[in-house]
C-alpha cells in the first residue's frame, strides 16, 4: 500500500498538549498565590479562590484551541463534547449514571474502609456532632444530629447539580479537550496519563493540605492515585457518550459526595486511607473499570471529531 492510498490517522498534536498543561498547572499556581504568601488554607479569600481555580483547565483549553486551532475550526464543539447530544438515549442515561452513581461508590468506598480498618464507623454520628458543636458558635441549639446527617445525604444529588456548574471548569480542560488529544496514543494511555496531569494540577492545594492533610510530595501521590482511578470512569463517561455532560455530572456528583466520610467516621479519619480518593476508593473504582473492562465497554466507543489541527501519519 503507498502512501497515497494507506489510510491516514491523528496523532498526539504534543505541543499542544504541553501548553495546555503548562497552561492549566500555571494558572492554578497563580490563583492559588495569595494562599502561599498568606496563611495557607485559612486565607479568608480560599473559598472564592478554589473556584476560580476549577476554571484554569477550561482557559487552558480554549486559548490552546483558539491560539493553536487543536482542533481546527468546525470540529470545536464535538471535539470538546458540548455539542450535539448524539446518541440521545446513550448520552441521556450515562448523564444519570454520573449523576447518581459517584455517591454509590463514595459510600462502598467507606464500608470498604471500615472492613479494611482504615476507619471506624459510628453509626450514632457523635464524631460528627462533635466536630459540628466545635465548628459553631458556643450556645447555638442543634437539631438531633440524625435528623442534620439524614438532610445532608438527601441533599446530594441538588448539591451534585450545583457542583457541576463549577465541575464543568475541569471538565472542559481534562475530558473535554485533553483526553480527546491524547486519545491517538490509546484509551488507556489517554485517560492514565490524563489522570496524571489531572492530580498534579491539584499540587497548589493539596501541598497545602487540601484533600489528605499532607503538606508533602506523599499527598500529591495520592492525589494522582485518585485522579487516574476515577479519571478512568469519567474518560469512560466521556468517551462511551462522546460528550463532555455525563463526565461534569459525575465530577460534580463525586464533589458533593465527597464529604460523606466525615458524616460516619468516629474521629477524624485518614482521607488518604478511606476519603473519596484514598485508598479504598481506588479499590472499589478499580472494581467497576474491571466489570467495564471484561463487558467491552472500554473497547466500544463512537468515533469524536477529529483534531483536524494536529499532525497525521499515512
Amino acid at each position: 500500500m503507498t502512501a497515497s492510498t494507506a489510510s491516514v490517522r491523528p496523532r498526539v498534536a504534543w505541543l499542544a498538549v504541553i501548553v495546555f498543561t503548562l497552561l492549566a498547572c500555571g494558572l492554578a499556581w497563580l490563583v492559588c498565590l495569595p494562599l502561599w504568601l498568606g496563611e495557607g488554607l485559612g486565607e479568608p479569600i480560599a473559598g472564592m479562590l478554589l473556584p476560580v481555580m476549577m476554571f484554569t483547565p477550561a482557559l487552558a483549553a480554549l486559548v490552546v484551541t483558539l491560539t493553536m486551532r487543536v482542533p481546527s475550526r468546525g470540529a470545536r464543539m464535538r471535539f470538546l463534547g458540548l455539542w450535539p447530544l448524539r446518541p440521545v438515549k446513550r448520552v441521556v442515561w450515562l448523564m444519570a449514571a454520573g449523576w447518581l452513581v459517584p455517591p454509590v461508590l463514595v459510600a462502598l468506598s467507606i464500608l470498604l474502609a471500615a472492613a479494611l480498618g482504615f476507619v471506624q464507623l459510628d453509626f450514632a454520628f457523635s464524631g460528627f456532632e462533635r466536630e459540628l458543636v466545635k465548628a459553631l458558635p458556643p450556645g447555638t441549639p442543634l437539631p438531633p444530629v440524625g435528623i442534620v446527617v439524614a438532610a445532608q445525604v438527601a441533599a446530594i444529588p441538588l448539591g451534585a447539580l450545583f457542583n457541576s456548574i463549577l465541575a464543568f471548569g475541569e471538565e472542559l480542560g481534562w475530558r473535554g479537550w485533553l483526553v480527546p488529544a491524547l486519545r491517538p496514543m490509546g484509551v488507556w494511555p489517554a485517560l492514565i496519563l490524563s489522570g496524571v496531569i489531572w492530580g498534579v494540577w491539584h499540587s497548589p492545594i493539596v501541598l497545602l493540605g487540601y484533600n489528605f492533610g499532607r503538606t508533602d510530595v506523599t499527598g500529591v501521590l495520592f492525589m494522582i492515585g485518585g485522579c487516574i482511578a476515577w479519571g478512568v470512569l469519567l474518560g469512560w463517561l466521556r468517551l462511551r457518550s462522546a460528550s463532555l455532560w455525563p463526565a461534569v455530572l459525575a465530577h460534580g456528583s463525586l464533589n458533593a459526595a465527597g464529604g460523606l466520610i466525615v458524616l460516619f467516621a468516629a474521629s477524624q479519619p485518614d482521607l488518604a486511607l478511606a476519603g473519596p480518593l484514598g485508598i479504598a476508593a481506588w479499590i472499589v473504582v478499580a472494581v467497576i473499570v474491571l466489570v467495564l473492562v471484561l463487558s467491552g465497554q472500554l473497547r466500544r466507543q463512537p468515533e469524536l471529531a477529529e483534531p483536524k489541527g494536529a499532525p497525521t501519519a499515512s
